[in-house]
């Protein structure tokens, strides 16, 4: 027969059952765990940049080796990569050779990923282009405006772009970030409180932020194809204007006797 227990042994038994309940890890979902970026990954990334040596300081001086690929490649920039130095701003960059068998004009189609886990702390690296010719010197130079797209997996989502190749006498292509771009940023039309890069497909559909450019990430670069072409096309590239609401929309567009006859 167990003998009772007094009710101070009670008291202690139970204070260490709550505490041994408390000292037991929750998992949580990847998703929704809190954010663990510090913040100052953009910072640091800008640092590592101006640390790096620069390998060249005109077009000339870069190797064009490398074919354009026929359809989006991957690419990582960042530290490791080679860097340039053009007129005072410096740059990762990556170097091709147009295919001399496709007939202008023909489009290249560019992505580029969140780099960051979380939407508050990520950056993008928004690409320049630079057209050459067979003397290296520039066709056509453009910052390239990025619009973002959702798809169903990481591989159909990002912030797209698009150059259009029109001049046969465009020899290669340059990718680098210009000083404008470095310092500018892409409008993304979700809540950074829900989004998460490795889950694109779990989100809202309220809010918007607006995405800081940076130094180095993942950048998608090759000729055109139907998937990139549906991205842009379908892509969003910034706020949608204010309306002045439905009744006033059916008003103008309705036939002018109809549009007096309901006022």
């Amino acid at each position: 027969m167990f003998r009772r227990l007094p009710l101070t042994a009670l008291l202690v038994i139970l204070t260490l059952l709550l505490g041994a309940c408390h000292s037991i890890k929750v998992l949580v979902p990847p998703n929704l765990r809190a954010p663990t970026d510090s913040g100052d990954s953009l910072a640091q990334a800008k640092l590592q940049l101006q640390k790096a040596t620069p390998c060249c300081g005109s077009f000339a001086d870069f190797s064009y080796q490398t074919p354009l690929p026929w359809r989006p490649k991957k690419f990582e920039l960042g530290p490791g990569s080679m860097v340039a130095n053009l007129n005072g701003v410096r740059s990762y960059f990556l170097a091709f050779h147009l295919p001399a068998d496709v007939k202008v004009p023909y489009k290249v189609a560019l992505k580029s990923e969140l780099n960051g886990r979380w939407l508050h702390s990520s950056y993008l690296f928004a690409p320049t282009v630079v057209l050459l010719d067979a003397a290296f010197q520039p066709i056509d130079s453009q910052d390239v405006p990025l619009c973002e797209y959702m798809g169903w997996s990481s591989a159909t989502t990002g912030a797209f772009g698009a150059v259009k190749v029109t001049s046969d006498k465009a020899r290669y292509l340059v990718v680098y970030s210009s000083a404008d771009q470095q310092s500018g940023d892409t409008y993304w039309e979700q809540s950074p409180a829900t989004f998460s890069a490795e889950a694109p497909v779990q989100m809202t559909s309220n809010g918007s932020f607006r995405i800081p450019h940076g130094p180095d990430g993942t950048v998608w670069v090759g000729l055109m194809n139907e998937t990139y072409a549906k991205a842009i096309d379908n892509g969003i590239c910034d706020k949608a204007p204010q309306g002045k609401g439905l009744l006033n929309t059916l008003r103008t567009a309705l036939p002018t006797h109809w549009s007096k006859s309901g006022t």
